[in-house]
């Protein structure tokens, strides 16, 4: 007998255990985020709901109508063998939704060290408690009549037993002229359903026993939630008040209320408002005295009386929390865990404008690193350059420089040389005619433009195919249309406007070129500053503040492709470079074996050889064609070489200088000093958070100390 007797004490002292741990975390505000089990009293405003509080509290609560529960109450029972007489004391659990300030006020309130709450006292804590709330008396139209902070009554003493129950405001249909209003009777409605949806609840469902069960609506929204009935006690009060007759139907009611597995009913009989008047009326003695008339004493006693009620209430809880126990404390780590991750996703908080320097100084200085890299090709020191294809820019870049080249090389030149073409001609030809054969197009872009940069970037065109076998009649047609009195020679300035001519197409292929460059770097930019934000808001604020110092440097590069484009096709033909020459003589010696190559005859003795007739008759042309012909080939020699050396400054200085590795490129201007330069103002345009973020992080760290706080109950 010793060890059940130990064996026994051991598991209630478990049980208090359990259920003092699920109060504590209602008491740190754990139930706004997790479930608990919980039994949570419902009915409406006239069912007698708040006599079976008294009953269970013995407690005397206040009957001033302007004091009916406008807020819920969690009243906690717990036995304390070592206190001589029964200790009562109240505080405020707030609602998440309060300010600092509010939500301070409300946690200070405390009431403590009662040794009883008489209705005068009870009734003064009461308007005390209102005040805390902001809720509104009948002098304060404009304050709100119901709240949802909880205010939690703690009831000690020798002769308690453990027990926690919520009690919510009433419901109800009809409005109060200058008490409640339609809002009013939808946010009751609102916040029982709230406690009543949670599915660890237990709703004590108080209905009178002198109306139609069936038709209330209490009884209608706990079938709403608990279809099966498996979490739903109710409660029937004021049986005094049954019509004669009808006495039999509720007796037999809860008789047969625990049917399949349902928690059925209890019969509670409260004092009637003339017992309440007299004041010396003991309720649990009129109580019993009832109980012993027919046909009530066929109500067996498990489901009759305030008594009965209690200690099923207490198996209720039991067992539930008992049940539930270790999904709680999976759910409230698993809820802790999400509330980090959330509140890890808003990044580092920013509200002054050191945070705010701090973080984009940190992001500046991940996007410097991230850009070495990138012009360094050192793909392997960043994930970035695996997830974020444009991340790779030297790649993309360093393809885009060779695709340039390659284009002005094929395509760049209106006329094909006639070291190129087989059988050019010197006679009249209509050049358009001669280039329809084998025509292939190219486009002047090779990526899609960003849609932010449509005033800076050219659009796509495309390009024809040069013309062939023209270019020599196309000369001497310019050549005799500005010829002047040289005699044997040409105006030098011919060869300005025949470069001019020969390379239209040089500026749509650099603009086309140019501008897919500054693509690849905005994409850059915009890219892998959004990833490394992880905020948009941030994101979108840095974008917004640099937008003007990027687009002046997109114009840089602009503007130097144009003055290459002015140099190379609108000032005076000039190198100093030696392949000048070299490219002359090598064409003029290509032509020169050309003209002879059907002459030549092989000597077995001193192998290929032409005779002096055969080279004498093959330099017999006219002054104008032999003009025209030298003409040809120092325009190809210079093209050749001007045409190098633009692809090189174009992309050494246009893009290279301007848009890539300059000391102002873009990308230089994401720099500790761009940030040091900002104002607070500026600052907090770019990286405050707007009202709802601030909102949404204040909420995440007030739960995530709530749940520390019931991580740490949950596991001690």
């Amino acid at each position: 007998m010793i060890v059940e007797g130990g064996s026994l004490a051991g598991q209630d002292l478990t049980k208090r255990a359990l259920n003092e741990k699920i109060d504590k975390l209602f008491a740190c505000g754990v139930g706004k985020y997790v479930n608990l089990p919980q039994l949570v009293v419902v009915g409406d405003q006239s069912s007698g709901k708040s006599s079976v509080l008294e009953g269970l509290t013995k407690l005397n609560f206040p009957r001033d109508s302007g004091l009916c529960t406008r807020f819920a109450t969690q009243i906690i029972f717990r036995r304390e063998p070592s206190l001589r007489d029964r200790e009562i004391s109240a505080c405020i659990i707030p609602t998440s939704n309060l300010d600092a300030k509010q939500d301070q006020k409300v946690r200070t309130w405390k009431a403590s060290g009662l040794q009883s709450l008489s209705p005068q006292e009870f009734s003064r804590m009461m308007h005390e408690v209102h005040e805390i709330m902001g809720l509104s008396s009948e002098d304060d139209d404009g304050k709100p009549t119901f709240s949802d902070n909880v205010l939690e009554l703690e009831i000690k003493g020798p002769d308690e037993s453990h027990l926690s129950i919520i009690d919510v405001p009433g419901i109800f249909k009809n409005t109060t002229s200058g008490r409640t209003t339609k809002n009013d009777i939808a946010m009751v409605r609102s916040m029982v359903l709230g406690y009543m949806q949670n599915p660890r609840s237990i709703m004590l469902a108080v209905v009178p026993a002198n109306v139609d069960i069936a038709t209330q609506e209490i009884v209608e929204m706990a079938r709403d939630e608990d279809p099966q009935e498996l979490r739903t006690l109710r409660i029937l009060t004021k049986p005094d008040l049954v019509d004669e007759g009808a006495e039999g139907k509720i007796v037999q009611l809860i008789n047969d209320g625990n049917a399949k597995g349902q928690l059925g009913w209890i019969l509670v009989r409260n004092l009637s408002q003339k017992q309440m008047s007299n004041g010396n009326v003991d309720r649990d003695t009129e109580e019993a005295l009832f109980h012993h008339t027919s046909p009530w004493n066929q109500v067996v006693p498990e489901n009759y009386g305030i008594g009965a009620l209690k200690a099923r209430l207490q198996e209720l809880l039991t067992a539930t929390v008992r049940r539930e126990f270790p999904s709680v404390r999976t759910e409230v780590i698993k809820r802790l865990r999400e509330s980090k991750e959330s509140l890890e996703s808003l990044g580092a908080q920013r509200d002054t404008p050191e945070q705010q320097r701090r973080i984009i100084l940190e992001i500046v200085s991940a996007f410097q690193d991230i850009t070495r890299h990138a012009t360094a090709t050192n793909y392997g020191a960043h994930k970035i350059f695996d997830e974020i294809n444009c991340s790779r820019l030297a790649t993309h870049i360093s393809s885009r420089n060779s695709v340039f080249s390659d284009d002005l090389e094929s395509s760049g030149h209106l006329f094909e040389f006639a070291s190129m073409v087989e059988d050019q001609s010197l006679n009249s030809v209509n050049p358009k005619a001669s280039s329809q054969q084998d025509q292939i197009m190219i486009e002047s872009r090779k990526s899609t433009g960003v849609h932010d940069l449509q005033e800076i970037l050219v659009e796509t065109e495309e390009i024809e195919a040069s013309f062939k076998s023209a270019i020599l009649p196309w000369i001497k047609d310019i050549y005799q249309a500005s010829r002047g009195f040289e005699i044997g020679t040409f105006n030098h300035t011919l060869l300005s406007t025949l470069m001019r001519k020969q390379t239209v197409k040089w500026p749509v292929l650099a603009w086309g070129y140019v501008s897919d460059i500054i693509n690849y770097v905005h994409a850059f930019i915009s890219e892998v500053l959004d990833d490394i934000c992880n905020n948009h808001q941030l994101f979108t604020g840095i974008m917004s503040a640099l937008r003007d110092d990027l687009f002046s440097a997109y114009r840089r590069g602009m503007s130097m492709n144009k003055f290459l484009l002015e140099v190379e096709r609108g000032g005076t033909p000039m190198t100093l470079n030696h392949y000048l020459n070299d490219n002359l003589e090598r064409s003029r010696q290509e032509r020169f074996n050309a003209a002879i190559a059907d002459k030549v005859f092989d000597n077995f003795s001193q192998g290929e050889v032409v005779r002096l007739s055969d080279l004498t008759a093959q330099h017999n042309m006219s002054n104008l064609d032999h003009t025209v012909q030298d003409i040809h080939d120092i325009l190809e020699s210079y093209y050749k070489v001007a045409r190098k050396r633009f692809v090189d400054n174009v992309c050494m200085q246009a893009v290279d200088c301007h848009l890539v590795t300059g000391p102002e490129a873009p990308m230089k201007l994401i720099s500790p000093t761009w940030v040091n330069d900002l104002s607070n103002d500026a600052l907090e345009e770019i990286a405050g958070e707007d009202v709802g973020s601030k909102r949404r992080r204040k909420q995440l760290q007030k739960e995530i100390e709530d749940l520390e706080t019931g991580r740490r109950i949950l596991w001690t």
